[in-house]
C-alpha cells in the first residue's frame, strides 16, 4: 500500500492533494491512503478559529472548510491526528473519533484502526506535565487556558494504549518520543535546528508519554510532526517473549510543515494484506479497551491517579478473548467504520451524532455530553458498599505522578542505539518495500523541489538535506440513554500534593 506520511497540515489540504495528484501523474503510482501527523486545522467556521490557540494573525481559514460544505471533495482517504494547533470545539466532539469531513478520519484522542490489515494507532496532543493527570474538563467558551490544556494529552489516553498487546504497524504522534534524536543524525539535526542543543542536553526535547509508548508498543513505523523538520531515525528494540530473544525494530519518521521548499511530505511502500479492502475498519482490541476502561473516565480538573499493580482494583484491561467476543457481538460482528459524516447543520444537540452512535453502541460515555449534561450516567456514591477502591489507587498507583521526582524516569534510561550507515543514493522514482538497511535511505530519497529534482551529491549524502515534492499554488484562503459501566468517585487532590 503506497502511503503519504504528511507533517503539520496547518489547514493546506488543496496544496496537499494537489501535491500528491503530481507525484501521482508524474511517477505514474496511485497514493492509497494520506497519513497527516497533527496540526491539521479543522476549521469549520470563525467560530473554530476563535477556540484555536494561535496569535490573530495566523487565524486564517485555508481550505478545510471547503472539503467539509462538499464543495471540495477530498481525492484520497486520508487519517490525521490532533496537534496543538487545532479547531479544539470540533475536534472535542469526536473524542473517539470520527469523520472530520467526508473521505477525512480523525482518530480522536487516542484510538487505533486497520485498514488493508495494517494496524493504525494515535496519540494526539502534546505532552504538559502539569495537565498530564487531569481529567478531560475543558468545555466552551474556552478560556485562555483552557484553550490550551484541551489539546495536552492525558494519562488515560496513554494507559489505554499501552494496554495493547497485538502488534502495531504504525503509530502516530504529533510531537517526537523523548530521546528519539539519539538514534538518527543528530549533527545534522542540530545544524538545522541549533536551538535544540539546549533542550536535548536538558532532557526537554520530545514527549515522555511517547517514549513510554514506543518502548511498550514497538510499532514498525512512527510518524511525527511538530518541530517543522525532516528527520529519520531507527530504535532497535529487544524483546523476550517465551524465552526467545527477538529484535524489533522502529523507523521512525517526522516531517515539515506544509510550505514552498519545505521537506513535509513523504511516500512509503508499506506491506499490506491484499485479500482485505482498502476501507477504515474498527480495531477490536482497542474498542474492548475503551470499553473496560469507561468507569476510569474523569471529566473533572482535579488530578487523580489511575490502578498500578499495587491496588485492591483491576489494573490489567488487556481484554480477554471473552471480552473482545462480547464487544464483537455489540457491533454485530461487523467492524468497518460507517461513512456516517453528518454536517454541523443538522446536529440536535452541541455534541456530534458520531459520536453518540459510537458510544450508545459500545455502551461508554461521550466526555462532551457528560460536561454537557447531556450524558446520563451511573451515580454510586450513595453506595458505600459499591464505590470503587479510589484511595487504594491514589496511594498504590504506579501509573504516573505529577512528581518526576517520584516515578522511575525512564528518560534517563539510553536507548540502545543502532547502527548509522549514511545512505547510498537511490532512484527517486522507485518505491519498493523497505526493511531496516533502506528506510533512513528511503526517506531521504529526492523526490521534487520547487522547481526541479535536487541532485547535488551534498543532498544525496546527508539524508535529512533531501528535498520532499513541494510545489507552489496559491491557496484560497440523540441525547444518550444507555447506562454505563460504573464510575469511579474520584476524590480531588490538590496541585501540592503531587509536587
Amino acid at each position: 500500500m503506497k502511503i503519504a506520511i504528511e507533517g503539520c497540515a496547518h489547514g493546506e489540504l488543496q496544496q496537499i492533494y494537489n501535491t500528491i495528484d503530481l507525484i501521482e501523474k508524474r511517477d505514474n503510482i496511485k497514493i492509497d491512503l494520506l497519513i497527516c501527523c497533527g496540526d491539521f486545522q479543522a476549521t469549520r467556521n470563525n467560530e473554530d478559529l476563535l477556540t484555536m490557540a494561535v496569535p490573530p494573525k495566523y487565524r486564517l481559514m485555508c481550505t478545510f472548510h471547503k472539503y467539509y460544505t462538499g464543495e471540495l471533495v477530498a481525492p484520497v482517504l486520508t487519517i490525521f491526528i490532533g496537534g496543538n494547533h487545532e479547531a479544539s470545539n470540533h475536534l472535542q466532539e469526536l473524542s473517539y473519533g470520527g469523520w472530520a469531513a467526508p473521505n477525512i478520519y480523525y482518530m480522536g484522542l487516542a484510538g487505533v484502526i486497520n485498514i488493508g490489515g495494517i494496524r493504525i494507532g494515535g496519540l494526539s496532543g502534546i505532552y504538559k506535565s502539569n495537565d498530564y493527570m487531569r481529567g478531560r474538563y475543558e468545555k466552551q467558551p474556552y478560556t485562555e487556558q483552557t484553550k490550551r490544556s484541551i489539546y495536552h494529552i492525558r494519562q488515560l489516553e496513554v494507559f489505554r494504549l499501552k494496554q495493547l498487546k497485538k502488534p502495531i504497524d504504525i503509530m502516530l504522534s504529533h510531537d517526537w518520543p523523548q530521546g528519539i534524536e539519539n538514534h538518527g543524525n543528530l549533527k545534522q539535526l542540530l545544524k538545522y535546528k541549533p536551538f535544540f542543543e539546549t533542550d536535548i542536553k536538558e532532557g526537554k526535547l520530545g514527549s515522555k508519554p511517547a517514549r513510554e509508548l514506543l518502548d511498550e508498543l514497538k510499532p514498525k513505523y512512527w510518524f511525527s510532526a511538530h518541530l517543522h523538520c525532516k528527520f529519520a531515525a531507527i530504535v532497535n528494540h529487544t524483546t523476550d517473549d517465551n524465552e526467545k530473544m527477538e529484535k524489533r525494530c522502529t523507523k521512525f519518521l517526522s516531517l515539515d510543515k506544509c510550505l514552498p521548499k519545505k521537506r513535509f511530505l513523504q511516500i512509503l511502500d508499506v506491506p499490506h494484506d491484499n485479500s482485505k479492502s482498502i476501507n477504515l475498519m474498527y480495531d477490536l482490541e482497542w474498542l474492548s479497551i475503551l470499553h473496560l476502561t469507561n468507569h476510569l473516565l474523569n471529566t473533572n480538573s482535579n488530578m487523580y491517579y489511575l490502578p498500578g499493580p499495587t491496588a485492591s482494583e483491576r489494573c490489567d484491561f488487556t481484554p480477554t478473548e471473552e471480552e473482545m467476543t462480547e464487544v464483537l457481538n455489540m457491533f454485530s460482528h461487523d467492524l468497518r467504520i460507517p461513512n456516517n459524516f453528518i454536517p454541523l447543520e443538522n446536529y440536535n444537540s452541541k455534541t456530534n451524532p458520531q459520536t453518540a452512535i459510537f458510544c450508545e453502541k459500545l455502551c461508554i460515555d461521550d466526555p462532551l455530553a457528560l460536561l454537557l449534561g447531556q450524558w446520563s450516567r451511573s451515580n454510586l456514591t450513595e453506595n458505600e458498599n459499591e464505590m470503587d477502591s479510589t484511595f487504594s489507587s491514589f496511594v498504590n498507583s504506579t501509573v504516573c505522578s505529577n512528581n518526576e521526582d517520584e516515578i522511575e524516569d525512564k528518560s534517563s534510561e539510553k536507548l540502545p542505539m543502532s547502527p548509522f550507515v549514511l545512505p547510498e543514493p537511490k532512484n527517486d522514482s522507485t518505491y519498493s518495500n523497505i526493511d531496516e538497511n533502506s528506510f533512513l535511505n528511503n526517506c531521504s530519497s529526492t523526490t521534487m523541489s520547487n522547481t526541479s529534482i535536487e541532485k547535488s551529491d551534498e543532498d544525496v549524502h546527508q539524508f535529512q538535506d533531501a528535498d520532499i515534492n513541494v510545489i507552489s499554488h496559491e491557496v484560497n484562503n440523540i441525547t444518550a440513554k444507555t447506562k454505563c459501566l460504573k464510575r469511579r468517585n474520584y476524590q480531588p487532590i490538590s496541585d501540592n500534593d503531587c509536587e
